[in-house]
């Protein structure tokens, strides 16, 4: 796991771990990390399944309830499948503009 700042953003990259480990480390230190917006780049994994992108529900539901934007970044999965209660993006591009968009969001009081 390999953790980058950018501003008020903080980049998770996966690396070799299981999606249930990462989640689990991310749990660990989320408070170190908890008045940052999170993006987690899912780039090392061939394939992410629905049961995968749910372990990070719970963390996001957290992170997103103070107001703090949590994204999950993968091309491998499939969209359609995917619960709308979870943010996730083919590209870091894609981030950067869903944080910016809801940042709006929040000053506008949606």
């Amino acid at each position: 796991m390999i953790f980058n700042k950018d501003g008020n953003i903080t980049i998770i990259t996966q690396e070799k771990a299981s999606v249930k480990t990462l989640v689990n480390n991310i749990e660990q230190v989320y408070e170190k990390y908890k008045n940052d917006h999170i993006i987690v780049r899912l780039s090392s994994l061939d394939t992410i399944s629905l049961e995968d992108i749910i372990e990070f529900l719970r963390v996001s539901n957290t992170h997103r309830g103070d107001k703090k934007s949590f994204v999950v970044v993968s091309d491998k999965v499939d969209l359609d499948i995917m619960p709308d209660e979870i943010c996730i993006v083919p590209t870091m591009h894609e981030a950067y503009d869903i944080i910016e968009m809801e940042d709006i969001e929040r000053d506008l009081g949606f």
